[in-house]
C-alpha cells in the first residue's frame, strides 16, 4: 500500500507543475488558485457527504485545520503559481523538493526531534545545488532578478507546505480522519482566497480554452484530491520526513516535461545542482549507527503531545 501511495504521488505531482504553468495567463493568479481548490473541496465535500464519510471534529480542530489550509491550500499555491511565472514549473519543482529538509527542520522545531549532522550536511548540499542550478541566471549578463524573486517564492511556498505537513501529521496521530481534514482544509483554504480576491478588488474572470480548463480539472480533481490524499496519507503511515522523500523524484518528471514543453535547456551547471540537491536529500535517509529507532519514535510522540 505504502509503494502504491508513493507512486500515486510522484506520478501525479510531477505533473502538476506544468498543469500550473498552463493556468498562466488572462486569469489572476489568485483566482487561479481559488478555482483550483474551491473546485476540491466541493468535490471532496460533496463525495464524503453522500457516502456519509464526513466526520465531525472540534473548534480547536477545526482551528487547526485553518492553518493547514492557510498553508497547504492557500498562501503557498500563491507563492508557486506566481514563481511560475518567473522560473520555470521544472525549476519551481526542483525548489519544491526541498520539502525534505524543512520538515526535518520543523520536526525539530515542533516535534522535538534531534537534529543531527546528517541535517546540517543535507542543507549545505542542498543550497549549493540550488546555486548551481540556478548560477547562469545568476552570473555575468544573464543576472536576472526576477529569477531570485521567482526562487524566493518557490522557497516560501515549499516552507509553507512543510508546515502544512507537521500539521496533517498531528491530525492524524490524534486519529483524525485523514480525508474530512483535508475537505476543511481545503475549505478554508479556498474561503481564504475568496476572501482576498473580494479584498484586492481582483475580477472573476475564466479562460475557456481547453488548455486551461482541462488543467484546472486536473489540477483540482488529481493534484489536489487524489494527490494530497496520497502524500497525507503516506505522513501518517510512515512519518512526515520519509512521506517528503517523494519529492525527489518530482523534479526529474517535472524537468523532463518541462524540457519537451518549455524548452528548459540543460546546462553543467544545472545537472551538477540536480545531482547535488538530490543527494543532499538523500543524504536525510542515510541510517546513522549513533540514533535508535526506538528513540526516534519516543521524541515523536513527546512532540506531538506538545504540539496537541
Amino acid at each position: 500500500m505504502n509503494a502504491f501511495l508513493y507512486i500515486t504521488t510522484v506520478l501525479i505531482w510531477g505533473t502538476t507543475w506544468i498543469a500550473i504553468a498552463f493556468q498562466l495567463g488572462e486569469v489572476a493568479v489568485t483566482v487561479s488558485v481559488f478555482y483550483r481548490f474551491a473546485l476540491a473541496a466541493l468535490f471532496l465535500l460533496t463525495c464524503l457527504a453522500v457516502l456519509g464519510k464526513l466526520r465531525r471534529i472540534n473548534p480547536r480542530d477545526h482551528l487547526f485545520c485553518l492553518m493547514q489550509g492557510m498553508c497547504v491550500f492557500c498562501f503557498n499555491f500563491l507563492l508557486f503559481y506566481t514563481a511560475t511565472q518567473y522560473i520555470t514549473s521544472g525549476l519551481n519543482s526542483v525548489v519544491f523538493s526541498m520539502a525534505v529538509m524543512f520538515n526535518a527542520i520543523n520536526g525539530v522545531i515542533f516535534f522535538r526531534l534531534p537534529i543531527t549532522s546528517r541535517i546540517y550536511l543535507a542543507n549545505g548540499l542542498g543550497l549549493i545545488g540550488m546555486l548551481l542550478l540556478f548560477w547562469p541566471d545568476l552570473t555575468g549578463e544573464s543576472f536576472n532578478l526576477d529569477v531570485l524573486f521567482g526562487l524566493g517564492c518557490a522557497l516560501l511556498g515549499t516552507y509553507g507546505f512543510s508546515l502544512g505537513n507537521m500539521i496533517s501529521l498531528r491530525h492524524q496521530r490524534k486519529g483524525l480522519d485523514l480525508l474530512s481534514t483535508n475537505a476543511y482544509a481545503m475549505s478554508y483554504g479556498a474561503l481564504t482566497l475568496l476572501a482576498i480576491v473580494l479584498l484586492t478588488g481582483t475580477p472573476f474572470t475564466l479562460d475557456t480554452s481547453f488548455s486551461y480548463l482541462s488543467a484546472l480539472f486536473y489540477l483540482a480533481i488529481f493534484g489536489s484530491v487524489i494527490g494530497f490524499g496520497a502524500y497525507f496519507a503516506l505522513i501518517g503511515r510512515i512519518g512526515a520526513g520519509q512521506a517528503a522523500y517523494a519529492t525527489l523524484l518530482f523534479p526529474l518528471v517535472a524537468l523532463g516535461i518541462s524540457t519537451l514543453f518549455e524548452g528548459y535547456v540543460w546546462t553543467l551547471p544545472a545537472v551538477l545542482g540536480l545531482v547535488m540537491i538530490l543527494v543532499g536529500n538523500g543524504v536525510m535517509f542515510i541510517k546513522g549507527g549513533s540514533v535508535k529507532p526506538t528513540t526516534t519514535k519516543m521524541a515523536e510522540e513527546k512532540g506531538m503531545k506538545t504540539a496537541n
